[in-house]
């Protein structure tokens, strides 16, 4: 489908024709576009179109379409409902007959030629130089009320500017400033589609910025307000509004970055920071003497398994077994989930004794308030849940590496707990890692005694987590032995929070290995009560 070609009808009562005028940016003013199949006649057909939009197929085996959105003249003239417009780009008009030869028969096709025989152009009528912005790819708003009228129509320009490569001029710039607290007034449904268009597609974080710039983001956003200029200490780069901004471009540098050939993967400068530690610590290993028990039982002997192209590998086979996909991690409720991760900081930030800063318990903290948002936005129920599992357990995978290798019982409650959603979790903790250092990754490490970098350790996390869930799913999360109903019937038990003790003890037992059946799980149980009383 032509993308930037949006084409309005008005009825021309003083011709008895047709317009078209611009609902969006067109090529029509600047380039060919390709002959459509079988094209109706001009005016007769046009009057014919009802309201509403009509797609017009371009040839087989083209995949661009025009798109007629018919309304009626509202004002006095073209030029008047062409001033009510948002921006210059969008108020520019033609006539439908010279429109539908020109799309027919391409550029000048059957419109006149000048006295020297030169192919005149399309006739547009442009009472506020809308082809001249288009031509400098210009963002302006057709007056200084525009978004008084409509204030939606802020978060849509960021929405233009992005999809079609404009800049803003300064006076409109200056008009969004001035009229943001308006945003307030907008229905939250237009709200929560034009911001998902907005954070659709690469460039999400550069757009979110620019909210912020223009002082938007905490309007729509307000529980940001706390974090702007909120400091955090060593080893964070930016302060906590910034760094959720930043995480959102981590993230989708990480994504690209995933689905690129395992060669482009090798060649990136994430991979090689792995890699030259790798080296510096496989020197380390040849200077030291190592029994091969110690060898067997160091992080170094699977480490070249533990990289982002064997990440990339594992994704691809969750994607075969319908339980991931890579369309999630470009979705707008993620990078949704990404931006909202750290909302619980501030209202978590203390200050020891010795002056250094905590945000203790900022997960748990930011739930309710991540889930505020998404109910103002009208957000779905599955976009809350993915936004809420993200906030309150964002931080676990990188906690899993903290105390050594990662034990099958935490990969086991932590896919108990999260389920297919955690392999998106363990990816999105990557992102934040990239996010805390920002600049200073992989620097001062040495310097601070580490023998393995913590960027290497965390992809050794991730990775390992996702092999376990990936391939070895059913060892760690085998099917439940009993029911709950069934153990408080057989060991005449109340509905209670022993209960759920009595089940993870007894899957815990059974993803170990040391019980098989259910009078095993049975046992284990009364074991366990006898013990405890």
């Amino acid at each position: 489908m032509i993308g930037i070609l949006l084409l309005r009808v008005m009825r021309r009562r003083w011709l008895g024709g047709w317009l078209i005028r611009w609902a969006g940016f067109t090529r029509i003013c600047m380039r060919r576009l390709p002959s459509l199949h079988n094209p109706s006649p001009a005016p007769t057909g046009a009057k014919a179109l009802p309201r509403g939009h009509h797609q017009i197929p371009t040839p087989e085996g083209e995949s661009e379409e025009v798109i007629f959105d018919i309304s009626p003249l509202k004002g006095k003239s073209v030029e008047f409902d062409l001033r009510q417009r948002d921006f210059t780009v969008n108020a520019i008009a033609a006539p439908l007959d010279e429109v539908a030869r020109y799309i027919e028969l391409g550029e000048g096709g059957a419109l006149e030629k000048d006295g020297n025989g030169r192919v005149a152009r399309l006739h547009c009528i442009d009472p506020l130089n809308g082809v001249a912005d288009i031509a400098a790819r210009r963002l302006k708003a057709v007056d200084s009320e525009v978004f008084p009228h409509d204030p939606l129509r802020m978060l849509r320009a960021v929405r233009l500017m992005a999809r079609y490569h404009l800049t803003m001029d300064g006076s409109t710039e200056g008009l969004m400033m001035r009229d943001s607290a308006l945003l307030t007034q907008v229905a939250p449904e237009r709200i929560h589609d034009e911001l998902y268009a907005i954070l659709a597609g690469e460039g999400a974080m550069q757009r979110l910025q620019f909210l912020d710039d223009h002082e938007l983001l905490t309007v729509l956003i307000p529980e940001f307000i706390p974090a702007r200029g909120m400091e955090q200490p060593s080893p964070h780069y930016w302060d906590v509004l910034q760094h959720s901004l930043q995480t959102v471009g981590m993230w989708e540098q990480l994504v690209g970055l995933l689905q690129k050939p395992a060669e482009e993967i090798w060649q990136s400068p994430l991979e090689r920071m792995i890699q030259s530690q790798q080296v510096k610590q496989m020197k380390q290993m040849k200077q030291v003497k190592q029994t091969p028990d110690e060898i067997g039982t160091s992080r170094l002997e699977h480490v070249e398994e533990c990289n982002l192209v064997e990440s990339q590998e594992l994704l691809r086979e969750a994607e075969e077994q319908g339980i991931f996909s890579f369309g999630a991690l470009n979705a707008p409720a993620m990078k949704l989930a990404v931006l909202l991760h750290d909302i619980g900081k501030p209202a978590t930030r203390t200050i020891d004794e010795d002056g250094a800063v905590h945000f203790y318990g900022h997960p748990q903290a930011g739930v309710p308030l991540a889930l505020q948002v998404m109910k103002r936005l009208r957000a779905s129920t599955q976009d809350s849940r993915l936004v809420q599992l993200v906030t309150a357990h964002h931080m676990r995978p990188g906690q899993l590496g903290l105390p050594g290798a990662v034990t099958p019982r935490a990969v086991r409650r932590y896919f108990t707990d999260l389920g297919p959603t955690g392999i998106l979790v363990a990816l999105f903790s990557l992102a934040d890692h990239l996010a805390t250092r920002g600049p200073l990754l992989g620097s001062n490490e040495e310097a601070e005694g580490s023998k393995v970098s913590s960027w290497e350790q965390h992809v050794a996390v991730v990775c390992g987590l996702l092999r376990e869930y990936i391939r070895n799913r059913e060892s760690i999360l085998p099917p439940r032995l009993m029911s709950g109903e069934e153990l408080m019937k057989r060991l005449k038990l109340s509905p209670g929070p022993i209960v759920g003790e009595l089940l993870e003890l007894i899957a815990e037992a059974q993803a170990e290995g040391r019980i098989h059946s259910r009078e095993e799980a049975l046992w284990l149980a009364e074991e366990w009560l006898l013990r405890t009383k």
